[in-house]
């Protein structure tokens, strides 16, 4: 079997789901305003508009394109063979979720349909965290998906070693954000977390070259 051959049935799929913002932006289109929301700042006001046919088509129908390019974009890795199946199905859905989600809030405000927007952005990011940090661990040493620094691309010791502590990281930090969504100082709690995804994996890995791999050298 062909390691790169593309999950046709699982690219349909997940373009089908990503499909259905679109076709709800089609169908609602004469019942929208001239111009939309389409983005808010954390205390849920509006602080980003649209028109109603690049907030209800344009911006999904991207998200629909981005699906359809992720397994060809993916595959051009030359360590794709290295990537676990777990990671790969996540990485997946991740757009078409994405895609309902944000869509789904877009066309119920448009529509003057009262959605806690300002809880669902850190809840959805939250639970994505949660979902890859669960699987970092498993993720083996490639150019597309993990913690790519160049103590992990260049030992493999240390690419295991930093996403198993990772892991612990991204999902207690998510399920900070999911937290941080119901508590009032979410515009400095989140940014927090965020930097403590990206700082506390990078610091280790550092550390760990350094340590263990003839960095002081």
């Amino acid at each position: 079997m062909n390691e790169k051959k593309i999950d046709k049935k699982a690219l349909i799929l997940s373009s089908m789901v990503c499909l259905i913002p679109v076709l709800a932006g089609i169908i609602l289109y004469a019942k929208l305003p001239d111009t939309i929301a389409t983005h808010w700042d954390s205390t849920g006001a509006v602080n980003g508009t649209s028109s109603k046919f690049v907030g209800s088509i344009v911006f999904p129908g991207i998200l629909l394109a981005v699906n359809l390019l992720m397994q060809p974009i993916m595959r051009m890795d030359p360590k794709y063979a290295n990537m676990g199946e777990k990671m790969k199905l996540c990485v997946q859905w991740i757009i078409p979720i994405v895609s309902i989600v944000c869509s789904g809030t877009t066309l119920s405000h448009a529509l003057g349909i009262a959605v806690p927007v300002q809880m669902i952005a850190p809840m959805l990011c939250g639970l994505i965290f949660i979902v890859v940090g669960n699987y970092l661990p498993k993720t083996q040493q490639s150019y597309t998906l993990g913690i790519k620094l160049p103590w992990t691309l260049h030992s493999e010791d240390n690419w295991n070693k930093t996403h198993r502590m990772a892991s612990y990281v991204w999902v207690i930090c998510g399920f900070g954000m999911i937290i941080a969504s119901l508590l009032p100082y979410r515009r400095i709690t989140f940014p927090v977390l965020v930097a403590c995804m990206v700082l506390i994996p990078t610091v280790y890995s550092c550390f760990y070259y350094k340590k263990n791999e003839g960095g002081t050298k």
